[in-house]
Protein backbone atom coordinates (compact mmCIF):
# COMPACT_ATOMS: atom_id res chain seq x y z
CA UNK A 1 0.00 0.00 0.00
CA UNK A 2 1.59 2.99 -1.28
CA UNK A 3 1.24 6.93 0.10
CA UNK A 4 -0.88 8.75 -2.13
CA UNK A 5 0.94 10.35 -5.02
CA UNK A 6 -0.41 13.71 -4.11
CA UNK A 7 1.62 13.56 -0.57
CA UNK A 8 5.12 14.60 -0.16
CA UNK A 9 7.16 11.67 0.57
CA UNK A 10 7.49 11.42 4.38
CA UNK A 11 10.90 11.28 5.79
CA UNK A 12 10.93 8.82 8.87
CA UNK A 13 13.49 9.05 11.23
CA UNK A 14 14.85 6.35 13.51
CA UNK A 15 16.74 6.40 16.66
CA UNK A 16 19.64 3.49 16.67
CA UNK A 17 20.31 1.93 19.37
CA UNK A 18 16.99 0.18 21.43
CA UNK A 19 14.79 0.69 17.77
CA UNK A 20 16.94 -1.12 15.19
CA UNK A 21 19.22 -2.99 16.79
CA UNK A 22 20.06 -4.33 19.99
CA UNK A 23 23.36 -3.69 21.11
CA UNK A 24 23.50 -4.76 25.16
CA UNK A 25 26.33 -7.10 24.73
CA UNK A 26 28.28 -4.54 22.94
CA UNK A 27 27.75 -1.74 25.06
CA UNK A 28 28.76 -3.53 28.55
CA UNK A 29 31.87 -4.10 26.62
CA UNK A 30 32.74 -0.91 25.10
CA UNK A 31 31.66 0.76 28.04
CA UNK A 32 33.28 -1.77 31.22
CA UNK A 33 36.45 -2.07 28.37
CA UNK A 34 36.82 1.81 28.22
CA UNK A 35 36.33 2.51 32.10
CA UNK A 36 39.27 -0.08 32.77
CA UNK A 37 41.47 1.81 30.91
CA UNK A 38 40.77 4.95 33.56
CA UNK A 39 40.47 2.84 36.64
CA UNK A 40 42.16 -0.30 36.27
CA UNK A 41 41.45 -1.26 39.71
CA UNK A 42 37.63 -2.08 39.43
CA UNK A 43 36.66 -5.67 39.54
CA UNK A 44 34.13 -5.38 36.75
CA UNK A 45 32.05 -8.76 35.18
CA UNK A 46 32.79 -9.59 31.63
CA UNK A 47 28.57 -10.23 30.91
CA UNK A 48 26.86 -7.21 31.41
CA UNK A 49 25.10 -7.35 34.92
CA UNK A 50 21.17 -6.74 35.59
CA UNK A 51 21.90 -3.61 37.21
CA UNK A 52 23.35 -2.07 34.08
CA UNK A 53 20.35 -3.52 32.43
CA UNK A 54 18.09 -2.35 34.44
CA UNK A 55 20.09 1.34 34.05
CA UNK A 56 20.08 1.33 30.35
CA UNK A 57 16.45 3.19 29.56
CA UNK A 58 17.85 6.06 31.87
CA UNK A 59 21.06 6.30 30.23
CA UNK A 60 20.86 8.94 27.12
CA UNK A 61 24.58 9.40 25.74
CA UNK A 62 27.53 7.36 25.51
CA UNK A 63 30.25 8.89 28.15
CA UNK A 64 26.92 8.03 31.05
CA UNK A 65 27.48 3.94 29.82
CA UNK A 66 31.32 4.58 31.05
CA UNK A 67 30.22 6.41 34.14
CA UNK A 68 27.61 4.01 35.47
CA UNK A 69 30.25 1.17 34.65
CA UNK A 70 32.65 2.42 36.67
CA UNK A 71 29.94 3.21 39.50
CA UNK A 72 29.12 -0.52 39.35
CA UNK A 73 32.06 -1.43 40.44
CA UNK A 74 31.60 0.67 43.93
CA UNK A 75 31.18 -1.41 46.93
CA UNK A 76 29.01 1.42 48.16
CA UNK A 77 26.87 1.50 45.53
CA UNK A 78 22.64 1.86 46.11
CA UNK A 79 21.33 0.93 42.81
CA UNK A 80 17.43 1.57 44.37
CA UNK A 81 18.95 5.14 45.04
CA UNK A 82 20.48 5.89 41.42
CA UNK A 83 17.50 4.24 39.77
CA UNK A 84 15.23 6.88 41.82
CA UNK A 85 17.24 10.24 40.76
CA UNK A 86 19.82 9.37 38.04
CA UNK A 87 20.33 12.73 36.98
CA UNK A 88 21.24 13.63 40.68
CA UNK A 89 23.25 10.23 40.25
CA UNK A 90 25.01 11.28 37.33
CA UNK A 91 26.09 14.60 38.56
CA UNK A 92 27.50 13.17 41.52
CA UNK A 93 29.42 10.16 39.88
CA UNK A 94 31.19 13.09 37.52
CA UNK A 95 32.40 14.47 40.53
CA UNK A 96 33.20 11.72 42.36
CA UNK A 97 35.94 10.15 39.46
CA UNK A 98 37.05 13.57 38.57
CA UNK A 99 36.23 12.94 34.42
CA UNK A 100 34.69 15.09 32.40
CA UNK A 101 31.70 13.93 29.88
CA UNK A 102 34.03 14.57 26.91
CA UNK A 103 36.65 12.47 28.39
CA UNK A 104 34.49 9.68 29.10
CA UNK A 105 32.93 9.49 25.42
CA UNK A 106 36.36 9.77 23.98
CA UNK A 107 37.92 6.85 25.78
CA UNK A 108 34.58 5.16 24.69
CA UNK A 109 35.07 5.90 20.72
CA UNK A 110 38.66 5.12 21.01
CA UNK A 111 37.84 1.70 22.29
CA UNK A 112 35.30 1.41 19.56
CA UNK A 113 37.75 2.46 16.60
CA UNK A 114 40.69 -0.20 18.02
CA UNK A 115 37.63 -2.89 18.63
CA UNK A 116 36.86 -2.32 14.68
CA UNK A 117 40.73 -2.01 13.40
CA UNK A 118 41.84 -5.14 14.80
CA UNK A 119 38.63 -7.48 14.49
CA UNK A 120 35.41 -5.60 12.73
CA UNK A 121 33.52 -9.11 12.12
CA UNK A 122 33.51 -9.57 16.23
CA UNK A 123 32.50 -6.43 17.04
CA UNK A 124 30.11 -6.12 14.93
CA UNK A 125 28.50 -9.48 16.41
CA UNK A 126 28.23 -8.16 19.57
CA UNK A 127 24.93 -6.82 17.88
CA UNK A 128 21.53 -7.77 16.47
CA UNK A 129 18.97 -5.88 14.74
CA UNK A 130 15.59 -6.22 16.18
CA UNK A 131 13.65 -9.19 13.91
CA UNK A 132 12.19 -8.11 11.03
CA UNK A 133 13.57 -4.23 11.08
CA UNK A 134 15.83 -4.98 7.89
CA UNK A 135 13.42 -6.15 6.01
CA UNK A 136 10.78 -4.02 6.73
CA UNK A 137 13.12 -0.25 6.43
CA UNK A 138 14.12 -1.93 2.68
CA UNK A 139 10.21 -2.03 2.31
CA UNK A 140 9.64 1.71 3.65
CA UNK A 141 10.39 2.78 -0.53
CA UNK A 142 7.75 0.61 -1.39
CA UNK A 143 5.32 2.83 1.27
CA UNK A 144 6.49 6.08 -0.89
CA UNK A 145 8.76 7.31 1.90
CA UNK A 146 12.85 7.65 2.79
CA UNK A 147 14.14 6.98 5.72
CA UNK A 148 16.90 7.89 8.36
CA UNK A 149 18.87 7.58 11.36
CA UNK A 150 19.18 10.09 14.11
CA UNK A 151 21.38 8.81 17.17
CA UNK A 152 23.73 9.72 19.95
CA UNK A 153 26.05 6.61 19.05
CA UNK A 154 29.00 8.31 17.37
CA UNK A 155 28.05 8.42 13.64
CA UNK A 156 30.54 6.00 12.07
CA UNK A 157 29.87 3.15 14.34
CA UNK A 158 25.90 3.10 13.47
CA UNK A 159 27.04 3.62 9.65
CA UNK A 160 29.49 0.57 9.73
CA UNK A 161 26.55 -1.04 11.90
CA UNK A 162 24.14 -0.19 8.91
CA UNK A 163 26.29 -0.56 5.89
CA UNK A 164 26.93 -4.47 7.32
CA UNK A 165 23.67 -5.26 7.21
CA UNK A 166 23.37 -3.73 3.72
CA UNK A 167 20.92 -0.58 5.22
CA UNK A 168 21.88 2.40 3.51
CA UNK A 169 20.24 5.32 4.99
CA UNK A 170 18.81 8.55 3.32
CA UNK A 171 20.51 10.79 6.23
CA UNK A 172 22.17 9.67 9.33
CA UNK A 173 23.05 11.89 12.54
CA UNK A 174 25.07 11.32 15.30
CA UNK A 175 25.99 12.92 18.60
CA UNK A 176 28.28 14.93 16.85
CA UNK A 177 25.59 16.97 14.79
CA UNK A 178 23.72 18.16 17.66
CA UNK A 179 20.99 16.73 20.15
CA UNK A 180 17.96 15.74 19.06
CA UNK A 181 15.72 18.24 18.92
CA UNK A 182 18.27 20.52 17.04
CA UNK A 183 18.84 18.15 14.41
CA UNK A 184 14.70 17.68 14.06
CA UNK A 185 14.58 21.76 13.63
CA UNK A 186 17.36 21.55 10.70
CA UNK A 187 15.22 18.48 9.10
CA UNK A 188 11.78 19.83 9.41
CA UNK A 189 13.07 23.21 7.42
CA UNK A 190 13.26 20.34 4.53
CA UNK A 191 9.57 21.18 4.03
CA UNK A 192 8.78 17.31 4.02
CA UNK A 193 6.44 15.12 6.66
CA UNK A 194 8.93 14.25 8.98
CA UNK A 195 8.17 11.16 11.36
CA UNK A 196 10.41 10.36 14.75
CA UNK A 197 10.84 6.59 16.12
CA UNK A 198 12.21 6.35 19.03
CA UNK A 199 12.63 4.20 22.52
CA UNK A 200 13.29 6.69 24.98
CA UNK A 201 9.96 8.51 26.34
CA UNK A 202 11.89 11.62 27.48
CA UNK A 203 13.15 12.45 24.08
CA UNK A 204 10.02 11.88 22.71
CA UNK A 205 8.47 14.80 25.44
CA UNK A 206 11.00 16.84 24.54
CA UNK A 207 10.03 17.03 20.95
CA UNK A 208 6.68 17.41 21.79
CA UNK A 209 7.19 20.48 24.30
CA UNK A 210 9.33 22.25 21.52
CA UNK A 211 6.66 24.46 19.23
CA UNK A 212 8.69 24.64 16.48
CA UNK A 213 8.43 20.63 16.16
CA UNK A 214 4.73 20.34 16.76
CA UNK A 215 4.14 19.54 13.37
CA UNK A 216 6.53 16.14 13.54
CA UNK A 217 5.10 12.38 14.11
CA UNK A 218 6.39 10.95 16.86
CA UNK A 219 5.86 7.03 18.32
CA UNK A 220 7.25 5.57 21.02
CA UNK A 221 8.14 1.61 20.57
CA UNK A 222 7.03 -1.39 22.09
CA UNK A 223 10.35 -3.34 22.57
CA UNK A 224 13.79 -1.74 22.92
CA UNK A 225 15.34 -0.31 26.56
CA UNK A 226 11.95 1.15 27.37
CA UNK A 227 11.55 2.13 31.74
CA UNK A 228 9.00 0.58 33.61
CA UNK A 229 5.73 2.38 32.70
CA UNK A 230 6.79 4.40 29.72
CA UNK A 231 4.24 3.10 27.57
CA UNK A 232 1.44 3.34 29.61
CA UNK A 233 -0.68 7.06 29.48
CA UNK A 234 0.85 8.24 26.63
CA UNK A 235 -0.42 11.58 25.08
CA UNK A 236 -2.41 11.58 22.36
CA UNK A 237 0.58 13.13 20.29
CA UNK A 238 2.89 10.02 20.79
CA UNK A 239 2.02 7.04 19.35
CA UNK A 240 2.30 3.64 20.58
CA UNK A 241 4.47 1.34 17.69
CA UNK A 242 3.92 -2.46 18.15
CA UNK A 243 5.72 -4.85 16.19
CA UNK A 244 3.09 -5.62 14.10
CA UNK A 245 2.10 -1.81 13.25
CA UNK A 246 5.38 -1.35 12.56
CA UNK A 247 5.50 -4.29 9.87
CA UNK A 248 2.01 -2.45 8.62
CA UNK A 249 2.28 -0.26 6.01
CA UNK A 250 2.84 3.05 6.89
CA UNK A 251 -1.03 4.63 6.59
CA UNK A 252 -1.93 2.12 9.39
CA UNK A 253 1.01 3.61 11.57
CA UNK A 254 0.27 5.61 14.62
Amino acid sequence: MQLASSTPAPLVVFDFDGVLVDGMAEYWWAARTAVLHLAPQLQLPESPPAAFERLRPLIHKGWEMVLMAAELGRDELELEHLLRDYPAALDSALARWGWPAGQLQQQLELVRARAISIDEEGWLALHRFYPGVRERLVRLVDDGATWGVLTTKGAVFAARLLAAAGLRPEILFGHEQGSKVEVLRHLQAQGRPLWFIEDRRPTLEAVRADPELAMVRCCLVSWGYLGPGDGHDLPASIGWLTPELFSAPLAQWP
